[in-house]
């Protein structure tokens, strides 16, 4: 056979056996493998992507009419059904006995599960065909992740009772995850929002699944109950009244009074609401902005990267930080109901990291450059947020500025 001399026929000749398929799954998951290698090198809009190609490929393919190809079409007009022709396309008179089944599934449950500190949601539901023809019961799996706000996995098999069986014995067998019913509208949302980030993304999470199953999990999504509009979110995630109530409360609170920071002043009292006032920040570099929800994963994220790229610390503040960090983790923990060992896990967590915190710290390795340049200002006894002293240190400075241009 010719090589084929477009992107449209080497789809062809990659589907060229899809008749000989068992069920119109089977060949759901190979049209949406096929359709993961647009998904995967688009640059930009991986799923406006996928819905142009396969418009562009039913625009190509029209007037092919032997089986091959025209079960193809059907298959791809099921899983991107949005895109411009899908909906004028219908299995040809040599189509296999399964191609009418071809996205017709119905919900058969849905379920959520995760860790217990809230890094990590999974959403499972599960699908049969409307007809036995159509192929077995089975499952979608997404794993959204809330500390990047994507949706970092996807994967849809089976068989159905299985994968679900293997998830609660796991969740099961584990203290530090829950697993519950999930109300399918939320299913949808969740993962559709989530993925809508992913989709955006210049580069991919590692997860192969994520663009071979990309079409096949949006077709499924698309069965679900669709939730009404939320509001917009408030421009400010975070308001100063929210943040002062907080901080009032934690300084009030056991877990402040046993790490001492109830009676702090002076010198110190600067320092502490400096360290507080970091921990509020970091919560609202992630989507859902929750100053509670604090992990060993949240933890190692603030104290061993972003504390070192967006803040300058002085000695007081770098040898108050992790106490405070520590009784803000309890006390976040016993706010959000975790178990003892959950609180455990987070404080060993920190109490193991801060040596590198202390190293890193001192190297300043991490330093953003504007960062680094507000550290070398300070240690000049230059205050940053004084515009005299800067614009006197700018003076004497000029030969070095421009010697450095």
């Amino acid at each position: 056979m010719a090589t084929p001399q477009t992107p449209y026929e080497a789809v062809l000749h990659a589907a060229r056996d899809v008749t000989k398929l068992d069920s119109a799954l089977d060949a759901e998951m190979l049209g949406t493998a096929l359709l993961g290698s647009v998904y995967e090198i688009a640059e930009t809009d991986r799923e406006a992507a996928v819905r142009e190609f396969v418009a562009g490929f039913l625009a190509a393919t029209t007037r092919r009419r032997a089986a091959a190809a025209t079960t193809v079409r059907a298959v791809f007009a099921a899983l991107v059904p949005d895109a411009t022709g899908a909906d004028r396309v219908r299995p040809g008179a040599t189509a296999p006995a399964w191609s009418g089944q071809l996205g017709r599934v119905h919900l058969t449950g849905s379920w959520a599960y995760g860790d217990v500190y809230g890094d990590q949601t999974s959403y499972l539901a599960t699908f049969a065909y409307d007809d036995d023809t159509g192929g077995p019961e089975h499952a979608l799996v997404a794993l959204v992740d809330h500390n990047i706000g994507i949706t970092k996995d996807i994967f849809v098999g089976g068989p159905a009772d299985l994968i679900l069986e293997q998830v609660r014995r796991l969740c099961a067998a584990d203290e530090l995850t829950w697993f519950r019913e999930e109300d399918p509208t939320r299913v949808r949302g969740e993962v559709s929002r989530h993925l809508a980030v992913t989709d955006q993304l210049g580069q991919l999470p590692g997860a192969s699944s994520l663009a071979t199953d990309r079409a096949l999990v949006g077709a499924r999504l698309a069965v679900l109950p669709a939730a009404v509009a939320s509001p917009a979110p408030a421009d400010d995630p975070l308001p100063d009244a929210k943040r002062a109530e907080e901080i009032r409360r934690f300084l009030a609170s056991s877990e402040a009074v046993r790490a001492g920071l109830d009676t702090v002043d002076g010198a110190e009292l600067a320092s502490l609401h400096f360290c507080l006032g970091l921990l509020l920040d970091h919560a609202v570099t992630f989507p859902d902005a929750d100053p509670l929800r604090w992990s060993p994963t949240v933890a190692g994220l603030f104290l061993l990267d972003w504390v070192h790229r967006r803040a300058v610390l002085d000695m007081d503040d770098a040898a108050m930080l992790p106490r405070v960090l520590r009784a803000w983790a309890g006390y976040a923990a016993r706010r959000r109901g975790l178990s003892a060992a959950a609180a455990a896990g987070t404080d060993a967590a920190i109490e193991e990291m801060v040596p590198e915190f202390v190293r890193l710290y001192a190297t300043g390795e991490r330093r953003s450059p504007a960062t680094a340049a507000v550290a070398q200002l300070m240690a000049e006894g230059v205050d940053p947020d004084d515009p005299a002293a800067l614009d006197a240190w700018i003076e004497a400075n000029r030969h070095r500025l421009t010697d450095d241009d």
